[in-house]
């Protein structure tokens, strides 16, 4: 069967897969408090638990640390924003329980919309989620960033992932860590019920064909001291963007640190280019609970630094990830789409976009 039909396909039987839960349509469609006209969106459906949930989450300090939660964990901040909508839109279309899905959002201090304005829009486009706004100080890491190959990798939000641990609140334990230009197609408990054997501290899918030296400089291969971080393991590449983490572990370990430490290396010696990946991949490659390549259908957006056009996979697709240099919102909006765009677009929530897409 030709690749193209193959996509096509599996394009196709995304939109077929079964709900659990309850929809609920809003009375009426309900222009979101906006600081910008790039911050409008219209409220979402809210979906309701199944019979077989339990009881749901109020959404308050102490309801936090309930331990039947499904904990998602994402950064905010006005490039993202919309991604981060259709994100979290399409979390809570395809769970059974989607009143006990908690978000933690993080924040840059610094930033327009700040925190405060995060959470009214959140709060407007999702009146019933259960969700907290983190404020993030990009200054613990401003310093230890270098440059990479791409200046959208060197916001320091994208190394909020490394601090969510001392961020969050303590009695949370375990998160599942999502980027903001990804869609879930499959019920979120599937991967948070994912176990961490052993002493691993974070599960993703792993890619053991990717040439996994590319991903550092040849300064780094040929320090005997540095590429002794490997010693004894065979790590494969695993991106980022979806990762289960055991927090409790993360705080044990003193992995913050840990990751501290070779941005610090970075700084007086250049040994990768590709932003806050590689010190993942130094101090995990090796020991990451590999978790089914279905969760993880990443590269859509092309290659890191040109936007290009990329088909499924063969096989069951759970989440799809944009990532690299194009996202789905900018091709749709330059009206130059590729065909996977057109199923992001389906959990808009944007106003210009949300009527031609409202009817999932």
């Amino acid at each position: 069967m030709p690749h193209r039909l193959v996509s096509v396909l599996i394009f196709v039987s995304l939109f077929l897969s079964p709900v659990f839960a309850i929809r609920l349509f809003p009375e009426k469609v309900t222009e979101n408090l906006s600081f910008h006209d790039g911050f409008q969106f219209n409220e979402a459906p809210v979906y309701r638990n199944g019979p077989e949930c339990q009881i749901p989450v109020s959404n308050n300090s102490s309801s936090t640390c309930a331990s039947f939660l499904v904990h998602i964990a994402m950064t905010l901040d006005a490039k993202y924003l919309r991604g981060s909508m259709a994100a979290i839109y399409s979390v809570l279309k395809h769970t059974s329980c989607p009143e006990n899905v908690y978000f933690h959002f993080v924040a840059s201090d610094s930033n327009t919309p700040n925190p405060t304005e995060l959470t009214q829009i959140v709060k407007s486009t999702f009146p019933s989620l259960p969700f907290k706004v983190y404020s993030f100080n990009e200054g613990v890491v401003k310093s230890l960033i270098s440059s990479s190959i791409r200046q959208a990798l060197d916001n320091p939000l994208n190394y909020a992932r490394s601090y969510i641990a001392d961020i969050i609140e303590p009695c949370v334990n375990r998160v599942i860590y999502l980027d903001s230009d990804i869609i879930v197609v499959d019920d979120i408990q599937k991967l948070w019920s994912i176990a961490l054997t052993g002493s691993r501290v974070i599960g993703a899918p792993e890619y053991c064909h990717s040439n996994f030296k590319k991903y550092f400089t040849d300064e780094f291969w040929f320090d005997s001291k540095l590429s002794m971080a490997f010693e004894g393991k065979r790590p494969c590449y695993f991106n980022t963007g979806v990762m289960v983490m055991d927090l409790g572990r993360w705080r044990e370990g003193n992995y913050k640190v840990r990751i501290e430490k070779w941005m610090e290396v970075q700084k007086e010696k250049r040994i990768y280019e590709l932003g806050s990946l590689p010190p993942f991949l130094l101090v995990f490659g090796g020991d990451v609970e590999s978790i089914d390549h279905r969760w993880n259908q990443h590269g859509l957006g092309g290659h890191n630094v040109v936007s290009s056009c990329r088909n499924l996979h063969p096989g069951p697709v759970s989440l799809l990830h944009w990532s690299g240099k194009g996202k789905p919102w900018a091709r749709l909006d330059a009206g130059s789409p590729c065909l996977v765009d057109h199923l992001w677009a389906r959990y808009d929530l944007h106003r210009t976009h949300f009527q031609r897409h409202e009817q999932l």
